[in-house]
């Protein structure tokens, strides 16, 4: 809607980013538009702390689709506005996070109220909004795709990321050696931090070679945020019957692929996981985000903020993501 028609009927306005044709970050244009209306079922959310996540690079360029124009984001933490009249999740001046509702780049959003979930007095809203999307992808990746028992090796592409940090950290908890792969000297450190036993410098090394030297056998998962780049080496860093789970594609996705493969390499197995499907009810949702909770609360699982942008520069915060310039989570701030 343009600004003249809602300063004509007088509606209210707030700031947000949005997209009106798929391409690079210069599409992401920081506009005022109308505050958003919300219906019975869901919950209005002032925000004070937006994440930044690889889908949103997929939106913004077409990978996956979104009508538009469209408020870009799926993810945020804030307070409780107003509700719908038949909420019964949330109240008003509730702290709540969510992942998973595009539409977040803004200064409000209307959620639906089973999404949201509440915050304990201890963590703060940068920290929620740091963790929803890539703090439940790593639980179930870890606790659901391939649970952990403690007694495999695992491999994590992207160690020094904002998942793969989470993702080191809770192998480690669960009793798994950690094998990772990152790009510098720098990310290397931050991995050996979250408790990886070894680091591959993939610039330097074939990570491939390395694991079957490190392993002899190989690992029984890997855990693959990254897609293209390492896609098929990682397939053959598996053990006979291990698992690749798939979970992103930072560097473009996988091309057509023959499940022929899979045979000759070990009968392995291939998942192509998301957290829509891991948390489409307010039961697992509730389930897996009171354990993650839990383990930033009492200090079990570090949250790496690597840096903030203001809303307003959300097309640098993306340029910084997608050019591998980021360790850890990067958030917008409205």
């Amino acid at each position: 809607m343009d600004k003249e028609i809602t300063q004509f009927y007088n509606l209210p306005l707030m700031k947000a980013i949005r997209v009106s044709e798929v391409g690079g970050p210069e599409v992401l244009s920081y506009e005022e538009v109308p505050e958003p209306e919300i219906q019975s079922t869901e919950a209005l959310v002032t925000i004070e702390a937006i994440g930044l996540n690889y889908i949103d690079t997929y939106h913004r360029e077409g990978l996956y689709k979104v009508n538009l124009p469209s408020i870009l984001g799926v993810e945020a933490a804030g307070t409780v506005s107003a509700i719908g009249s038949e909420v019964t999740e949330v109240q008003e001046g509730d702290r709540v996070a969510y992942a998973l509702t595009i539409g977040s780049y803004a200064e409000q959003h209307s959620v639906p109220a089973w999404k949201l979930v509440k915050l304990p007095q201890q963590i703060d809203a940068r920290t929620a909004a740091a963790i929803m999307v890539q703090g439940l992808t790593a639980h179930y990746l870890t606790r659901s795709t391939y649970p952990l028992s403690g007694d495999e090796t695992v491999l994590i592409h992207a160690a020094a990321g904002g998942v793969g940090l989470l993702l080191v950290q809770i192998a480690k908890m669960l009793g798994s050696r950690v094998i990772g792969t990152v790009s510098t000297e720098e990310k290397a450190e931050l991995a050996r931090q979250a408790g990886a036993d070894e680091v591959i410098l993939y610039t330097e090394k074939d990570f491939e070679e390395e694991v079957g030297r490190l392993t002899g056998d190989g690992v029984e998962v890997v855990y693959d945020g990254v897609g293209k780049a390492t896609f098929e080496k990682g397939l053959g860093c598996l053990k006979p019957r291990g698992y690749m789970a798939l979970f992103g594609q930072a560097s473009g996705p996988v091309p057509p692929f023959d499940a022929q493969v899979l045979a000759a390499k070990g009968s392995l197995f291939l998942t192509r996981p998301t957290l829509l499907h891991y948390g489409s009810t307010r039961e697992e949702l509730l389930k897996r985000s009171d354990e993650v909770l839990k383990w930033v609360s009492n200090g079990q699982l570090d949250v790496r903020i690597d840096r903030t942008f203001p809303l307003s520069e959300a097309a640098d915060a993306h340029r910084a993501l997608q050019g591998r310039e980021t360790k850890g989570k990067v958030l917008l701030i409205p």
